[in-house]
């Protein structure tokens, strides 16, 4: 049975189409403003990269943010449930997922079956998702891509101290005025942004397994800055894009129904 998870979210789309338990294709793309545009786009890279078309796909399961406008879905899911299939796909010892997306961010509680037992949900506040990085990246002159590996670097502990993203931006230009060092500057966002998502966790008591996953999982430094935090090891899917947990979860519950 080939069936294929569809997340729609507000700055990313993604697909990943599977065959049984493997995985055939993944995709990730920006996301457009019309949900049905994205979702056509992801599909179709999707299809292409495993070389099929459509009307192999037996079941088709859509999540996120724009999952009610996916036009060929055979169902929704609930981002929570499917970002928890995914993780528990990945390593069924997880107990925590704590996902960062551009808008967003989830920390999710699994028992040792994979079942959601508890979640917080976080999108309200730019602080402590992936628009936050973003903004600071266009202060300090960085790329997005590149922020994490710079903020390795730093040689001065500085401190962040304003969670909200337009007091944290002034905090940046006052440290630029200051002639500090952009390795460290980053440094102390990263530390701030942990600190505001394992605050988050924290209300879910801590877990000694947690996968990290969204766009966030990619920026080393908040990665490393977030276990830190919060006093243990992280982990993130392996081998397969940390954006896509969501559309692996529902590929898999599309298997599954």
């Amino acid at each position: 049975m080939i069936s294929a998870g569809c997340d729609i979210g507000s700055t990313t789309a993604k697909a990943v189409i599977l065959d049984q338990q493997t995985v055939l294709a993944s995709a990730v793309i920006p996301a457009r403003l019309d949900p049905v545009i994205s979702a056509k786009e992801v599909m179709d890279l999707c299809l292409q990269k495993a070389g099929l078309s459509m009307d192999r796909l037996e079941k088709i399961v859509g999540t996120g943010y724009g999952q009610q406008q996916i036009p060929f879905v055979t169902r929704c899911e609930s981002e929570i449930t499917c970002h928890a299939r995914g993780a528990f796909f990945h390593n069924p010892g997880t107990r925590m997922i704590i996902d960062i997306g551009g808008q967003d961010s989830k920390v999710i509680k699994l028992d040792d079956t994979g079942k959601v037992v508890q979640y917080s949900y976080n999108d309200k506040c730019a602080a402590g998702t992936g628009r936050f990085l973003e903004i600071m990246a266009e202060a300090l002159g960085v790329s997005l891509e590149d922020m994490g590996e710079i903020g390795l670097t730093c040689r001065e502990k500085l401190s962040i101290s304003n969670q909200c993203v337009i007091f944290a931006e002034t905090e940046v230009v006052s440290l630029v005025n200051e002639e500090k060092d952009v390795s460290d500057i980053l440094n102390a966002l990263f530390r701030a942004m942990a600190h505001r998502v394992s605050s988050q966790a924290r209300t879910l008591f801590i877990e000694n397994d947690v996968l990290m996953t969204g766009g966030v999982a990619k920026n080393v430094g908040v990665f490393q800055a977030l276990g830190q935090s919060l006093g243990v090891t992280i982990k993130t899917p392996q081998g397969l894009d940390p954006q896509s947990n969501g559309a692996l979860g529902a590929a898999l519950l599309a298997q599954e129904s």
